[in-house]
């Protein structure tokens, strides 16, 4: 039996990196044409958008989301309340579905204790439902099922551009994306979906999800922008692009696509912790102490609330002693310097 190339890592909360280097080679070899789509998408679509990205303004007041999880406990309730945070994202792995009463269970008592509570439900892909259209279609039914009486908004897939989550081409994603968008279009029309959920500054891959001639639209557009694992959000990549730039372009984007409404959410951003391996999500190289942590925190939701062009930041997330607010090991919760900081930004 051929061993799953998809590994989930249950202490850093995201798939292990392929191994099978073999199996990789032979998926990206399949999908090489849509690379020859993504380079000549890029090499039309960026140009024009970094000249324009500084034309276009936007006078949008930023929401605080945060993330919370089904396997982080219920400790996560009284934690919330705390914060007094309104806008939460949770996680609906496909590969779970057999537990999808649980996570509605856990959904909804955050609105049972709070009604002003909305939430953005993240359904993540698996390679059999990327590959299985029947399986993909009777699942996504039966999440909108469960879950429309009381979520209305929902992200589509996540992190596209990476192979460890299961996509292997932009094409595969948008394929994934329309089957969604059928079942919603004809039996759940009032549900709000959110794409495509590129993460970092990999903007090949979102001119790719943008423009295109797929019959596909994102009501929102969500992105995981992260900016620099290894320091400051005010640092720059390529010479010009800090934070503030990145946002300007990404803005640039939506605002020239036919796919999407200009409104952005970046549904994922932290920074790793030092000292917390395994649970932290990269290396010890790129991992930052917990002070700077609260301070790269701080500084980046002001440099996204100065630009006025995104909608709501989700931080990633509340519990997760590697990348969280919390750190939960050894059975006990010790809230980090991050979390009375957050707490008195967002109610500020």
């Amino acid at each position: 039996m051929k061993k799953n190339p998809f590994i989930w890592d249950y202490y850093s909360d995201q798939p292990h990196v392929i191994r099978d280097k073999k199996y990789k080679k032979s998926m990206r070899k399949k999908h090489v044409f849509d690379y020859i789509k993504l380079f000549f998408t890029s090499i039309v679509v960026l140009p024009i958008s970094i000249i324009l990205m500084k034309l276009f303004k936007s006078n949008t007041e930023l929401e605080y989301g945060i993330g919370v999880n089904f396997d982080k406990g219920e400790e996560q309730y009284k934690l919330i309340e705390e914060l007094g945070i309104k806008y939460l994202i949770v996680r609906m792995p496909l590969w779970e579905i057999e537990k999808i009463d649980e996570y509605v269970d856990f959904s909804k008592k955050f609105i049972e204790q709070d009604k002003d509570i909305n939430i953005l439900l993240n359904i993540i892909q698996d390679r059999k439902h990327i590959e299985n259209k029947k399986e993909l279609e009777k699942n996504v039914n039966l999440i909108f099922e469960k879950f429309s009486s009381f979520v209305e908004e929902y992200q589509i897939g996540t992190t596209i551009n990476r192979a460890k989550w299961g996509f292997f081409s932009i094409s595969e994603y948008l394929s994934f994306y329309k089957i969604v968008q059928n079942i919603r279009n004809e039996f759940f029309p009032n549900l709000k979906l959110i794409g495509p959920s590129v993460i970092d500054f990999e903007y090949y891959y979102t001119a790719r999800a943008l423009f295109n001639f797929e019959d596909i639209k994102y009501d929102k557009h969500s992105s995981l922008l992260y900016v620099d694992r290894r320091g400051s959000p005010y640092n720059t990549q390529y010479k010009f692009f800090d934070t503030k730039n990145k946002i300007d372009l990404l803005y640039s984007l939506t605002k020239m696509s036919w796919k999407v409404s200009n409104e952005i959410y970046i549904t994922e951003v932290n920074w790793p912790i030092s000292n917390t391996s395994p649970y932290a999500p990269t290396s010890e190289h790129e991992c930052v102490s917990e002070e700077d942590y609260k301070k790269f925190m701080l500084e980046y939701h002001k440099i996204v609330k100065d630009t006025k062009k995104i909608k709501r930041v989700y931080w990633h997330q509340l519990i997760a002693p590697g990348y969280g607010l919390v750190d939960n090991r050894e059975g006990k919760l010790r809230k980090m310097p991050a979390f009375e900081a957050y707490k008195e930004m967002i109610n500020g």
